[in-house]
């Protein structure tokens, strides 16, 4: 077997034992076999060379492997192998169409996944069949894409908020909201599983459901009541949603939220120092019964929260690459709308297939006691 010949396997593994081990067994099945540590890396390194094979954890420190996987399955035809920590898990994800070709719960053994390998192999890949009906389809949900998005920009003293939003060429899921309160604002910044018309419905449903249970005083209450609300829909439709759902005191600067797998928001203070905010729990719809707690920051005179989709962060080869880039953008720019534009530009050029979207709440700075509009 000449080099060109030779298969290609991705392993993405955040555990160095096991991805040592998945490329031992991969190198003697006669696999090139190149190692990836998080998800972006995984994803760059299927880019830069392509791969016949991709085994790819659930849980990664990055993001969820089922993201992974949709983004693979927007330019690859690779073979897909998921690998979960539990054994339970595998039934609840061969009911979500994640686009994985198989499933393995850790301990594994060499001869499993070999045998997997093997059978994996033994499926031919089939051509896709041409859609006709694909592009009326991908316009109508479009529409209902843009009809998500707000239509009025925020008015709220001492602030500036802006979103932007660029939907992928196949439209996916992404959507922003925000919706003034009595004490300031509500927020939310979400992308549904999944592309075209199915994924802006859910999307639309979601965006409704949280609205409405916005009424509710404890923002942790109102989105679990949400996601009990969106549980039985989620399972139907075989779908789940990462959501970053907020409440601003404007007054005080008090950001009280819930992160449900979403994970790409970013805290960017004055003094230049940048918190991720971490996920509170999986997206919705991943597990039935789950309940998500709130948490809380405070916005100071001069702070930012930006709130970015997956799409921008698939554009580096890093979170650290990613949420730097994000915060000199954020500081270069003088507004919210222009950090907000310049975030989706940070993602021009590249091969991601994904909806890009930015929302950036900035608190503006005080002179002499006064905010600084």
């Amino acid at each position: 077997m000449t080099a060109s010949d030779q298969r290609r396997a991705v392993v993405v593994e955040d555990d160095p034992d096991i991805r040592n081990l998945l490329g031992r067994i991969l190198t003697k099945q006669g696999f090139a076999v190149v190692e990836a540590g998080t998800g972006a890396e995984g994803l760059a390194a299927v880019r830069a060379g392509g791969a016949d094979l991709v085994t790819l954890d659930l849980n990664l420190p990055d993001c969820s492997g089922m993201d992974v996987c949709r983004e693979l399955r927007t330019f690859s035809e690779a073979y897909v192998m998921m690998i979960t920590a539990r054994a339970d898990e595998v039934d609840r994800l061969t009911g979500f169409d994640t686009g994985a070709d198989d499933y393995v719960s850790k301990p594994f053994s060499p001869r499993e996944i070999t045998a997997r390998i093997n059978a994996l192999f033994r499926r031919p890949r089939t051509a896709p069949v041409p859609d006709t009906a694909a592009e009326s389809e991908l316009e109508r949900a479009a529409e209902v894409q843009r009809s998500l998005l707000p239509q009025q920009p925020v008015a709220l003293s001492d602030y500036d908020v802006a979103g932007r939003m660029t939907p992928s060429k196949s439209v996916g899921g992404d959507f922003f909201d925000w919706v003034s309160t009595s004490q300031g604002l509500q927020l939310t910044v979400a992308d549904a599983m999944g592309k075209g018309m199915g994924a802006a419905l859910i999307a639309a449903t979601v965006r409704a459901v949280l609205r409405a249970a916005g009424r509710r005083p404890d923002v942790a209450e109102a989105f679990n009541f949400a996601g009990r609300a969106l549980e039985l829909d989620l399972e139907r439709s075989q779908s789940f949603i990462t959501v970053f759902h907020a409440r601003l005191e404007a007054a005080s600067g008090q950001v009280q939220y819930v992160d449900a797998g979403h994970g790409l928001a970013l805290h960017l203070h004055t003094d230049g120092a940048v918190d991720r905010l971490a996920a509170g729990g999986p997206p919705v719809g991943v597990w039935p019964g789950q309940e998500w707690s709130a948490a809380e920051l405070l916005l100071e005179p001069g702070d930012t929260l930006a709130v970015v989709s997956d799409g921008v962060l698939d554009a580096f080869a890093s979170v650290e690459g990613f949420t730097d880039a994000v915060a000199r953008v954020v500081r270069n720019n003088g507004t919210a709308a222009g950090a907000a534009e310049a975030i989706l530009a940070l993602a021009e050029g590249s091969p991601v297939e994904d909806d890009i979207t930015a929302v950036v709440v900035r608190r503006l700075e005080l002179t002499d006691g006064a905010p600084r509009g």
